[in-house]
């Protein structure tokens, strides 16, 4: 719904966006090729895995990055070798229940292998994907869930006014969080689940608890926020559900209300605002809905490719992910920060980043070991993932 008037407004998206040059595009397909060289070599010989561990216990999902990665290259289709061997792999860890796993992180693994195997389709991937989403269905929390018999350690009835409510963890037990439901959401839209289905409007009431907007947050560590941007979680713990305190992963910060008062909020960080400004574009909200221009205006006025925004170099691959995704999902090439002269190609300058960033073998540097990302191969599925967004593929 007028686009044009909601643009101006936000000077988030710039009226007449240009594609990537021909020198840039170039750029993006040759930093593309060295990373998918360097994870063919680092692939698993006996397994077909990436990051393998013998000893166990393993994370699919990093195979499924590296897989989903490769697939966006329009040369490379499910019958690739190493492609093929991979999804052997991820269809081997796949469940009795359905998830996709190895004892640890059920929804994170089977989120993103799923993605994985929507990409490749393949028959033996489109009865595996199936199975795996009805499995990630009966991980949300929502009032038709049987939590006190799955998990006996919380039997707390989840209607709409508890924290949780419409959340997905890491697995069946434990608080959710943003990063999982994001994942878990791309799994959805990957697979062809409608915006309309009960499980995305439920994950909205999530995904509002976790923007620091008053305007659309019923959670009290929102009261005053103008912020726009997303926070990690609705508590921190199981043991402060009653407290309703939210967390973020990047402290606090000052605000200043309506009234003139100053008050600390938690701060909305970079990797968490675009992951949730994706899940409301897979939402399929208008443009001008008050959660789309909040986090819109946060991107504006935080907009960078120098780091992870109110986190420095922790999670900087997994937030180029994020950004790339959120962006791309978007539909715009151009952005116009606050912060920059001019109208950026959000585009190129992610792929100017990235190529830097590339070591000779074809891996990326190290900035920070931080949610795993001391993991080179890791790091080097989340740029590629960003770079092929970047891309247009």
């Amino acid at each position: 719904m007028m686009f044009k008037a909601i643009a101006a407004t936000l000077a988030l998206t710039a009226p007449h966006a240009l594609a990537i040059d021909d020198a840039t595009r170039q750029l993006g397909r040759e930093t593309a090729a060295r990373a998918i060289d360097y994870l063919r070599a680092h692939q698993d010989e006996t397994t077909g895995a990436w990051a393998h561990n013998p000893e166990g216990p393993n994370l699919p999902a990093i195979t499924g990055l590296v897989v989903s990665g490769m697939l966006k290259d329009p040369r490379i289709d499910a019958r690739d070798e190493d492609v093929a061997r991979a999804l052997s792999y991820i269809l081997s860890m796949q469940q009795p229940d359905g998830g996709i796993y190895d004892v640890i992180l059920p929804n994170y693994n089977t989120s993103i292998c799923l993605s994985a195997l929507a990409a490749a389709q393949t028959p033996e991937a489109t009865n595996a994907m199936s199975r795996g989403r009805s499995f990630l269905l009966g991980l949300q929390y929502h009032e038709g869930g049987e939590w006190d018999a799955e998990a006996p350690d919380f039997n707390e009835p989840v209607d709409q006014a508890h924290p949780y409510y419409g959340g997905v963890g890491y697995g069946r037990h434990g608080r959710p969080d943003l990063s999982n439901l994001s994942f878990f959401l791309q799994a959805m839209h990957d697979t062809g689940v409608s915006a309309d289905d009960p499980a995305v409007q439920r994950a909205m009431v999530f995904l509002s608890r976790t923007q620091m907007l008053d305007e659309t947050n019923d959670m009290p560590y929102a009261d005053g926020s103008t912020q726009g941007g997303f926070i990690y979680a609705t508590v921190p713990n199981r043991e402060s559900i009653d407290g309703r305190v939210g967390q973020s992963q990047a402290g606090e910060l000052e605000e200043t209300l309506d009234d003139g008062t100053n008050v600390s909020r938690l701060r909305a960080y970079g990797s968490m605002t675009y992951a949730g400004f994706k899940s409301l574009i897979f939402a399929d909200l208008e443009r001008d809905d008050p959660r789309v221009v909040g986090a819109a205006r946060w991107i504006r006025e935080h907009y960078t490719v120098d780091e992870n925004p109110g986190l420095g170099d922790d999670g900087l691959y997994y937030y180029y992910l994020t950004m790339a995704r959120a962006l791309s999902a978007w539909g715009e090439d151009e952005l116009a920060p606050a912060s920059a002269s001019q109208p950026i190609n959000w585009r190129a300058d992610l792929i100017a980043t990235l190529a830097s960033l590339q070591n000779e073998d074809g891996g990326f540097t190290i900035r920070s070991s931080r949610w795993m990302e001391d993991n080179e191969v890791l790091v080097t599925a989340y740029a590629l993932l960003a770079l092929q967004e970047a891309l247009g593929r």
